[in-house]
């Protein structure tokens, strides 16, 4: 019986002893600041175009392109970190709502100074 023990003993360390090769090890190293700040703005960076992404207009436009949502979203987290950058730029040099205070006061004035020359309006006679 102890033999059957020790036999049984022997072969599972010999199969333990066998596998230590085969083990992998985790590392641990100190993550600088700046590493640490460039994963935060990654991950900010990707949340802002996918909040862009998830927007019912966007979607009709993507589906009208052949472009499901999430493969778009898909895409965008697979992106590198100088591409991902750019398209964030892109993203915020956008206009949020369309045409602002200032064209569209200038293109009524444009509109009323041709009216006006053409004489079409006598609106600016009056001043």
């Amino acid at each position: 019986m102890t033999s059957r023990i020790s036999r049984i003993i022997a072969l599972t360390l010999c199969f333990t002893i066998s596998n230590l090769g085969f083990s992998q090890f985790a590392g641990a190293a100190v993550i600088s600041t700046s590493d640490a700040l460039r994963g935060v703005e990654r991950s900010e960076q990707i949340n802002s175009i996918q909040r862009v992404l998830v927007r019912a207009d966007v979607q009709a436009m993507l589906q009208q392109h052949g472009v499901s949502p999430d493969q778009a979203m898909q895409r965008v987290a697979a992106l590198s970190d100088q591409e991902l950058q750019t398209l964030h730029e892109r993203f915020e040099a956008l206009p949020a709502g369309g045409v602002g205070l200032f064209e569209v006061l200038g293109i009524t004035f444009l509109v009323l100074m041709i009216l006006e020359l053409t004489g079409t309006i006598n609106i600016f006679s009056s001043f």
